[in-house]
């Protein structure tokens, strides 16, 4: 909590505006912001400053893991934060890659399962990576990048965060993940959930104890709808101690991950925190 608040406090007082051209609102902006997570302490990073609803960043990343293209199968594994991009975003909605209501296109784990080879057939770069760790090898591109400029208008949203590099260090495995543009009121309490779970996950299925999980920001923005309830509310809440993640030891392969895994394999304990805060959302 300490390193989120830091975070916003930074932007609220050293911000610059900046106008998104894609939502038309202005965002209180910095560059260039470095989290840690203590995977292998178990130092679990949920915001605490206000409710936040950690199955749903989970079900997204599983969603991710399965190489989900369709906002519809999101909904059914616990999460709704694929709707308004596939249903309400205007450019999307007119885009003739889009296959219908729900289409997401080829989007995050699409990229992550399926990258598209210019010579036919597809690079499961999921796959690549954890059939290394599972062996123990770290050829220093265990790296799983979601980020395809050729295929951006084929999808409904280019990744915000869009690459996961692991590392092995003797039988410790670490995460650096990258992420190019940051709602930090909404978005990051997600992204930190799924960074942390990321390693949390790997490690386990690929044999390993997780280490320290690594996350950098370029772009870190407040947008202008929101910025007096994080200067006003947020910011003005003392923060409780972080939460313990606990996940079915059962999980054991990216099949399993694949195949039979729900939100009933994931437990928060001794989450405490304050009231919600209803952030407006920008499509």
């Amino acid at each position: 909590m300490k390193q989120y608040l830091e975070l916003c406090q930074r932007i609220v007082e050293q911000g610059e505006w900046v106008t998104n051209e894609r939502t038309g609102k202005r965002c209180l902006t910095v560059i260039n912001a470095d989290l840690e997570y203590d995977v292998a302490g178990n130092q679990f990073p949920l915001i605490t400053t206000r409710k936040s609803y950690w199955k749903a960043a989970i079900a997204e990343l599983i969603g991710y893991i399965r190489g989900y293209d369709n906002a519809a199968d999101f909904r059914h594994i616990g999460t709704k934060t694929w709707d308004a991009n596939a249903n309400l975003n205007e450019a999307w909605l007119n885009n003739p890659y889009r296959k219908g209501e729900d289409d997401m296109g080829r989007v995050y784990g699409v990229q992550g399962r399926a990258w598209a080879k210019p010579d036919g057939g597809v690079v499961d770069q999921l796959q690549k990576v954890v059939d290394n760790l599972s062996r123990g090898l770290d050829d220093r591109g265990e790296i799983i990048s979601f980020y395809n400029p050729g295929e951006f208008h084929m999808g409904c949203l280019r990744p915000c965060m869009h690459t996961h590099n692991f590392s092995l260090l003797g039988d410790t495995l670490y995460l650096t993940s990258f992420q190019r543009s940051c709602d930090v009121p909404l978005g990051l309490n997600f992204n930190q959930i799924q960074v942390f779970t990321f390693l949390a996950l790997m490690a386990q299925i690929t044999g390993h104890k997780a280490g320290r999980a690594y996350h950098k920001i370029v772009n870190a923005h407040i947008y202008e709808d929101q910025l007096a309830l994080m200067r006003d509310v947020q910011l003005k809440r003392e923060p409780y101690p972080s939460p313990q993640l606990h996940i079915n030891p059962d999980i054991k392969s990216l099949h399993d991950l694949e195949t039979w895994v729900t939100m009933d394999d994931f437990e928060v304990t001794g989450y405490q925190h304050h009231e919600p805060i209803a952030y407006p959302f920008s499509v």
